[in-house]
């Protein structure tokens, strides 16, 4: 008998469905009181904790789309939340970082995002948290071993 691929089972959907909804959610937040999208943000948040790095391993840190990313980048760049430079070794690689305007913003929005998640657990079970933690973890991992090419 053929299985069959029942799409609001299926674990890959359902993380997605999880993932937009919690996103879009905060995401209402930030984008009504400081005009910036989901990419912006994460390009924003990202930076607040890893000064420095390119658009590149912004992607690479985030899981984004290299065009997603380029278009926040622009975007950020535009309205004066981040600075770019260009390394002195190779001028085609810009180096990102918060501009004060971009340090304010993050300010603000991580504890409305840390508050959202807060509220989000509650009242669920801390032992229920702890096995969920490690779930994800070893599901990120298989993923990632699943995605490595077999020599």
């Amino acid at each position: 008998m053929k299985e069959e691929l029942i799409l609001e089972e299926f674990l890959p959907y359902r993380l997605s469905v999880l993932s937009h909804t919690i996103s879009t959610t905060i995401a209402k937040a930030y984008e009504k009181q400081f005009g910036i999208s989901i990419p912006e943000w994460r390009v924003i948040a990202i930076l607040g904790r890893f000064p420095g790095l390119s658009a590149v391993e912004v992607a690479d840190r985030t899981m984004m789309d290299k065009v997603a990313v380029s278009r926040a980048v622009s975007k950020l760049i535009e309205t004066g939340r981040i600075d770019r430079e260009f390394a002195d070794a190779d001028r085609r690689r810009s180096i990102l970082n918060l501009s004060d305007e971009g340090r304010r913003v993050h300010n603000e929005v991580a504890p409305l995002a840390l508050a959202f998640e807060r509220e989000l657990l509650n009242g669920i079970d801390a032992g229920d948290l702890g096995v969920f933690d490690t779930v994800i973890n070893e599901l990120l991992e298989k993923a990632r071993r699943l995605d490595t090419p077999r020599t």
